[in-house]
């Protein structure tokens, strides 16, 4: 009977701690320290790719970003090459508001993305319009950025619509990697597929 009691407070307990959700005051004081507009002024590379909730690759991108920071507003220009031609652009406006707190807009960013950094780790969410097909779904992004000690970021952002994942994206930034031509990049990402 005790080994059920405890078998019952093991599951109990895993249950509780097993939907604890990351907080970003859990990276405060790692390193290196991710600071946005330091990171991003510049030139900037970015690989991703997009899976759907079973797991299966949708699509692969690179992007190439230009940050300007003017002492309050990061402004990010990103060029997306996308592997099956598509070409994007979005222009995001990080305005600081706080000493580790950002909000942002986009174009096809609706409402204000907010978000905070600690240690070497960003988090921010917010609602965008994303095309599938010939159809525009508002969701909702949760985006983790990690800074390692290479000057690698690692971004896992999460997408859910109506509060269900339908999907999640990867992407690796690089400070100052050299951006190639679009049709370079191209050639690169179709030679990949």
């Amino acid at each position: 009977m005790r080994c059920l009691s405890l078998a019952a407070a093991f599951v109990a307990t895993a249950a509780v701690t097993g939907c604890k959700t990351m907080d970003i005051e859990d990276f405060e004081g790692r390193e290196p320290t991710l600071v946005l507009e330091d990171y991003f002024a510049g030139q900037t590379r970015a690989w991703g790719i997009f899976e759907d909730r079973f797991g299966n690759l949708r699509r692969q991108f690179t992007v190439d970003i230009e940050g300007t920071w003017d002492g309050r507003t990061l402004t990010l220009v990103e060029d997306f090459f996308y592997a099956d031609g598509e070409i994007d652009q979005r222009i995001w406006t990080l305005t600081k508001t706080g000493e580790n707190t950002y909000e942002g807009t986009a174009d096809d960013v609706t409402g204000i993305a907010r978000g905070q950094t600690a240690g070497n780790a960003f988090t921010w969410s917010y609602n965008l319009d994303l095309q599938v097909g010939d159809r525009v779904w508002n969701v909702h992004f949760e985006d983790w950025m990690f800074l390692q000690e290479d000057n690698t970021l690692v971004n896992r952002a999460y997408v859910s619509k109506w509060g269900f994942r339908i999907g999640s994206a990867t992407i690796f930034f690089q400070k100052g990697a050299s951006s190639e031509t679009q049709e370079s990049a191209m050639e690169r990402l179709r030679a990949a597929e």
